[in-house]
């Protein structure tokens, strides 16, 4: 008969550390989009720059290459905490570490975006933050497949 209780591996508080790094970035995010939307006089609720405003507002570009770093990494954030998570039941110390680097990566994306030029943003981390997110999947894969030959 198995236990109704879940088994957390040892090492798991770096899997936490790992995805409360996250919300580090996510808030830093934040702040960035909030001055640069002030700094380009863009109103609330209006999501990006018009094209019209980016040739006459030179902050108008970088407003949108700010706003358009922090939805990406909105848009990814469920794949890599769920990623995560499953991975780190498994693999916590590789989960983490993983996860540590795309945060990082993603702080390196959003730095070199937020120059206003589009093509910083491989330059300075979108293509680590690509690989680790790959690293994610194929671990938390592994993991999954390893549970269910354990019969879990």
């Amino acid at each position: 008969m198995s236990s109704p209780f879940i088994t957390i591996p040892r090492g798991f508080s770096y899997v936490a550390a790992a995805t409360v790094s996250t919300s580090y970035l996510l808030f830093w995010q934040s702040k960035r989009v909030v001055r640069a939307r002030r700094a380009a006089k863009i109103e609330y609720p209006q999501l990006y720059a018009e094209k019209s405003e980016c040739e006459t507002n030179e902050h108008a570009k970088k407003f949108n290459c700010v706003q358009r770093a922090h939805q990406n990494t909105l848009e990814n954030m469920p794949m890599v905490l769920v990623n995560t998570l499953i991975m780190g039941l498994k693999f916590p110390v590789a989960a983490a570490s993983i996860c540590g680097l795309w945060t990082l990566t993603r702080v390196m994306y959003t730095l070199g975006y937020s120059t206003g030029d589009p093509q910083k943003r491989f330059a300075y981390g979108g293509t680590g933050a690509l690989y680790t997110q790959v690293g994610l999947i194929l671990g938390s894969t592994w993991a999954v497949v390893e549970f269910i030959y354990a019969g879990l």
